[in-house]
Order: C-alpha cells, then sequence, then structure tokens
C-alpha cells in the first residue's frame, strides 16, 4: 500500500528482505482502498503486502521471512530482551560516566552508577503507563495489594531514589527509599514465585512486558537493596 497519507511498512520491509536476498523485483503499488480491498478479493487474503516468487504466492512479511528461514518475532513469547537492554545501557552509561569523571573504566563508583542508573530506566519503562503498570503490580506486590495507591507511588520513588544516588545527594532520602522499596518488592517476589509458585508477569520493565516474575525482578529489588546498604556503610550512616 502506498497512499499519500501512507506507505506500508511491512512492504517497505519485504522489498528491501527480497532485495538482500538477491531478487529482481516487480513492486506493484495500491494506491487507494479500493485497489487494496479488490486485490484481497482476487487473491483470499486478509492482509498485505504479499508476495509473489516465480508466480507463487508466498504471502505476507512474517510469511517471506519463514519462507528464507529467518527468525518471525512473536509478540506474546516471553523474552528477557527488555531487562537486559536496560542492564546493558545502564552498564554502558556507568562506564561512560566513570571515564568522563574520572578517567578510569571501572570502580566501584562505576557499579554504584550502574545500579542507579538501572533503577532510573527500570522506573522509567514503568512510568510509560502508570495504570498499566500498577494492574500487573497488584497481582503480586505484598504491601499495593494492602493498600492500592503505592502500586502508583512505587516508579516515582524507585526514579527517584535512583537519581539521588546517581548525583550522589540527599543520602537521607534516597537510602530508606531504596531500602524499603527493595526489601518490599524482595518479599513478595519471593513469596509469589518461590513459596506460592505462581506463574506471573514481571512489572519490572512497566506493564506490557512478556519477562517472567522471578530473578529479573528479584535481581531489581536485591540491587536497590545491596546499593542502600553499600550507601549506609560507605558514608558511615551506622
Amino acid at each position: 500500500m502506498v497512499m499519500p497519507e501512507h506507505v506500508c511498512p511491512w512492504g517497505l520491509k519485504s522489498v528491501d528482505l527480497l532485495r538482500r536476498k538477491g531478487f529482481e523485483i516487480d513492486d506493484h503499488w495500491l494506491k487507494t482502498r479500493e485497489e487494496t480491498d479488490a486485490f484481497k478479493r482476487e487473491h483470499d487474503v486478509d492482509t498485505t503486502p504479499q508476495t509473489f516468487i516465480n508466480g507463487v504466492r508466498i504471502g505476507g512479511y512474517d510469511d517471506l521471512r519463514r519462507h528464507f528461514g529467518l527468525h518471525v518475532h512473536d509478540p506474546d513469547a516471553t523474552s528477557y530482551r527488555p531487562v537486559i537492554t536496560v542492564f546493558v545501557v545502564a552498564a554502558l552509561l556507568a562506564i561512560a560516566v566513570t571515564w568522563a569523571t574520572l578517567a578510569a573504566f571501572l570502580t566501584l563508583r562505576t557499579v554504584e552508577w550502574f545500579i542507579a542508573f538501572s533503577m532510573c530506566l527500570l522506573a522509567m519503562l514503568k512510568l510509560q503507563d502508570v495504570e498499566t503498570f500498577s494492574t500487573m503490580f497488584l497481582n503480586y506486590d505484598l504491601l499495593a495489594r494492602r493498600f492500592v495507591p503505592y502500586s502508583y507511588v512505587y516508579p516515582y520513588a524507585e526514579l527517584g531514589a535512583g537519581v539521588l544516588m546517581v548525583a550522589g545527594a540527599l543520602n537521607v532520602v534516597s537510602i530508606p527509599i531504596a531500602l524499603f522499596i527493595g526489601v518490599v518488592g524482595a518479599a513478595s517476589v519471593f513469596k509469589a514465585v518461590y513459596i506460592d509458585k505462581r506463574e506471573l508477569k514481571c512489572a519490572c520493565v512497566g506493564g506490557s512486558s512478556k519477562t517472567p516474575l522471578g530473578f529479573v525482578s528479584l535481581t531489581e529489588n536485591l540491587m536497590m537493596v545491596a546499593m542502600a546498604l553499600w550507601m549506609v556503610f560507605r558514608h558511615g550512616l551506622v
């Protein structure tokens, strides 16, 4: 479909894939809704684009990828990619800031920044859709199930503590927040997954996540607890 206000992205992807596979392409544009509907009726299909190779219909973009033996994304499949991406980006940011401020590659401060950046990035994902996050969070968080507003406060608290830890400011505020939400979160995840044996989705990377609740969310909370305890020790607050 190539119309004044819409160019089909799957059509562009199909054409690109075919070119990369060395095919000569005869690209037929559907320029109106009428042409599109007529094409679908003619070939008894529900979607466009449709690829034909040597006169044989292959199908849509996903079908074309399958034809070439390529991976096809499953939107409902379990995926750890979102949280892995968060941790990788947080690590790169921590190393970059360490280099920029301390002219070093890896120090204890790098680890602190890594955890703080991770908290900020995870909070950002939750804050993209707080309503959806809170709904998923209420499936397992012990405090939120007793006091629903906590499910809305949590991502803001995580972000605030993370930002303060990046700056190294107001430790008397950031440490208690991180310790509190980390302990409650870790206890909630441990009970839901390892005691009650429930199979749930993790709200740690937002409400639309396909990441299973378990090790990832437990790690997020234990990182906050460890960071808080380390900062108590580091700043001599005990």
